[in-house]
């Protein structure tokens, strides 16, 4: 089944966020595929407020490759960056699986570049952005 959400603003972006969780509930690894400057960190920021996490805990793990969050439930959940990996190597080096494992919720920004490793059940989100500036969120279940 296809699904699609669409953010037209960024005042509705919690909102949004919100129905998000709701839709993909069950899915614990959750990859966005989607150009720079898309929106992944800011949806996953939304995704993160909605969940319970500290706003101020939440940034890009562009350098570090992972963040840790914990939710108001007290749950671990992990935002992976790995727009600088170059090699699968590297995201074996930080115990990846470690976390995919886990159960909690993983959220991929750039997984496109460690695509062969992604485990089948992932959840693979488009975000696109048409010309007023909304954004749609697509993925099929």
């Amino acid at each position: 089944m296809k699904h699609e959400l669409t953010i037209a603003s960024l005042a509705q972006i919690d909102e949004v966020a919100r129905e998000f969780l709701k839709q993909t509930e069950g899915h614990s690894l959750i990859a966005f595929y989607a150009p720079m400057g898309s929106g992944k960190t800011t949806f996953t920021t939304a995704i993160c407020r909605v969940l319970g996490v500290e706003n101020d805990a939440v940034s890009s793990p562009t350098f570090s490759i992972i963040n840790e969050y914990r939710t108001a439930s007290g749950d671990p959940m992990f935002h992976f960056d790995f727009y600088r990996i170059s090699k699968i190597a590297e995201a074996f080096d930080i115990g990846l699986y470690d976390y995919l494992d886990s159960g909690y919720l993983c959220i991929m920004e750039w997984p496109e570049n460690i695509e062969e490793i992604l485990p089948e059940e992932t959840l693979k989100v488009t975000i696109s952005v048409d010309e007023a500036g909304a954004r749609h969120i697509l993925w099929e279940d």
